[in-house]
């Protein structure tokens, strides 16, 4: 779950919790996610690369989260489905510690999930990947403007 509000609207809401329930709580200053033009151009661009290696959006999408995307790494006992918590994820390995087995996984944060910052570096990294495989992209100036945009957005400008 996720909350935002002010200090005083969070104070509200942590007092409404079970009182005697552990819950493990992140704080974060709030930004607003990056705009639907740099959403819509990364999708873009993702269909084109998609078009010219015969992939599907979904395959060069993942490919591109390995590629440009935040990932990070986790292991869970290797009875549990993975599937149930990460949509986008790698299996490692497996390890036995203390007669209990664990596989680890590299697991990839989706971009609806991005801030401005790495939304900008993914889609620099589709130009780049686009722009390599002969397929058009916009000029730097226009991709500097929308990354600019899209900064501003989440900065509340």
């Amino acid at each position: 779950m996720t909350y935002t509000g002010t200090k005083e609207q969070i104070r509200e809401f942590l007092f409404k919790l079970e009182k005697d329930t552990v819950y493990d709580i992140k704080v974060e200053k709030h930004r607003n996610r990056r705009s639907l033009d740099a959403n819509n151009y990364a999708w873009h661009l993702i269909s084109e690369i998609a078009n010219v290696l015969r992939l599907s959006k979904e395959e060069v999408y993942f490919q591109m989260l390995k590629d440009y995307g935040q990932r990070d790494y986790v292991s869970m006992l290797a009875n549990v489905p993975i599937e149930q918590y990460y949509k986008y994820y790698e299996k490692q390995g497996t390890y036995r510690k203390n007669d209990n087995t664990f596989t680890s996984y590299m697991i990839y944060k989706g971009t609806s999930q991005y801030n401005s910052k790495e939304m900008s570096v993914f889609i620099e990294g589709l130009v780049y990947e686009a722009r390599n495989l002969g397929i058009q992209t916009k000029i730097q100036l226009e991709i500097k403007e929308m990354i600019k945009e899209m900064e501003g957005k989440e900065n509340g400008k």
